[in-house]
């Protein structure tokens, strides 16, 4: 990709390191459960302090990253991941461990904020969410491959996330900095619009999210202790899952909108579904990996669509942000719930719950894609870096205060911006007769009909 200001990988390395503790979380509970005496219910419940806290970071910053700036937060939130999970590395007990996860989850949380914030205002916010989720699927893909040869404990998850933290670092100087009052300045600004609909995909992201992770959360137990396989052999299986989430995603990006938003997240959550009743119920090596290869290949592919969704509601980022942290609060409970669940009722019988309630949140969240077009903005619709697309800048100006349409064809709209434009400089050029004004009059036609 190209270096120059306004380039897509800053903000794609920045999401990689802000996502990448949720993609390791299967490994993280797991070690914090066999390497510091914690039962699995206690370890995903540090699971969920360090995605709670993500998600804190992420409400904290909704709509104020295009204020301060996209490199100093992400810069702040890249230190404190890396300080707050290196510490949980370093530390010996449990307090201490649960206090650096803390620390770090806060600082993943502020990193993915910014990522989701430039990812709305890009000109195809689906195409840079599906290469964010395309990266952070290869580094956990290749961590997962080598963490288990490796040993070191609860220690070596928590070091590599901060290790990526600081690798990423010098990825913000590309990314823009605090803007002045008239650069902030936009006409698109107040509530915040597609309220309804924004709302409807917070509370389903957050359900669609808990039910995931509270399968991700205990995949490691499922393969280990039900279908008794190694952690060299669940490792395995969770790389070529990833790696098959890879090739999702990859057709994700191809596809982009030839089918909409509806049909892939509508169909990609029944096959979800799907693949969470297979795996919870896996009991050997083929199950197991067919349902977590199954599940890995299209969760990544709903997940860009969804971000891409909430990303398309509003130009500013705010409901992407919003969306992606009820999304974390999703995920922050997803272990706790799974590691409950599987305590209480077994594996299967979680599998059953889960794949229930990912089903019932299908029809909410499919019917927003519907009702908002499905589709993304149209490439080449923005026109200055940051701002509106010209459609949405056409219709507030001289339309209803506030009132943001339905952007069906922007060209379209830039036209009949120009021709009422150039209605009013006639009306007014009539008005003013031959002698009175007529000066004024053609100056201002001379620049209106720009």
């Amino acid at each position: 990709m190209s270096s120059r200001p306004g380039a897509a990988w800053p903000l794609v390395a920045v999401f990689t390191a802000g996502y990448l503790a949720s993609y390791l979380l299967p490994t993280v509970v797991g070690r914090l459960s066999a390497h510091l005496g914690l039962s699995p219910a206690q370890a995903g419940l540090v699971g969920s302090a360090l995605l709670l806290s993500s998600a804190g970071a992420g409400f904290a910053l909704a709509g104020r990253v295009e204020r301060l700036g996209a490199r100093t937060p992400a810069r702040a939130g890249l230190i404190l991941a890396a300080v707050g999970y290196g510490c949980a590395a370093l530390a010996g007990s449990v307090p201490l461990v649960v206090l650096g996860v803390m620390v770090g989850g806060f600082g993943s949380g502020t990193a993915t904020a910014v990522a989701a914030s430039g990812i709305a205002a890009r000109r195809d916010p689906h195409r840079t969410s599906s290469l964010g989720l395309l990266t952070v699927s290869a580094t956990a893909g290749v961590l997962y491959l080598t963490i288990p040869h490796l040993g070191g404990g609860h220690r070596l998850p928590f070091a590599a996330i901060a290790l990526v933290a600081l690798l990423v670092w010098p990825a913000t100087a590309r990314l823009d900095g605090a803007r002045t009052a008239e650069e902030t300045s936009s006409p698109i600004t107040g509530r915040l619009p597609h309220r309804r609909s924004g709302l409807v995909l917070a509370g389903g992201m957050l359900v669609w999210s808990m039910a995931q992770n509270a399968l991700w959360g205990v995949s490691s137990r499922i393969g280990l202790d039900q279908a008794g396989l190694s952690e060299v052999t669940v490792g395995a299986v969770f790389a070529a899952a990833l790696g098959a989430g890879l090739l999702g995603v990859t057709g994700a990006g191809l596809l982009g909108a030839r089918l909409g938003r509806a049909v892939p997240i509508g169909l990609g959550t029944v096959v979800i579904a799907a693949s969470i009743v297979l795996s919870s119920s896996a009991r050997d090596l083929g199950s197991f990996a067919t349902g977590e290869i199954m599940w890995n290949t299209v969760y990544p592919v709903v997940l860009s669509y969804l971000i891409g969704l909430a990303a398309s509601l509003d130009i500013r980022g705010r409901w992407a942000v919003l969306a992606g942290s009820a999304s974390s609060v999703g995920v922050a409970c997803g272990p706790l719930l799974g590691s409950v669940l599987s305590e209480e009722a077994g594996y299967p019988a979680m599998g059953l719950i889960l794949g229930a309630a990912t089903l019932l949140v299908a029809a909410p969240v499919t019917a927003v894609a519907l009702h908002t077009g499905g589709r993304p903005l149209v490439p080449g619709a923005v026109r200055r870096r940051g701002g509106a697309p010209a459609a949405l800048l056409a219709a507030t100006t001289g339309g209803l205060s506030g009132a943001v349409p339905k952007l069906g064809s922007p060209e379209q709209a830039v036209t009949e911006l120009r021709v009422r434009r150039r209605r009013l400089v006639r009306s007014a050029i009539r008005t003013a007769g031959p002698d009175g004004g007529s000066g004024q009059s053609n100056a201002y036609a001379s620049t209106s009909a720009r």
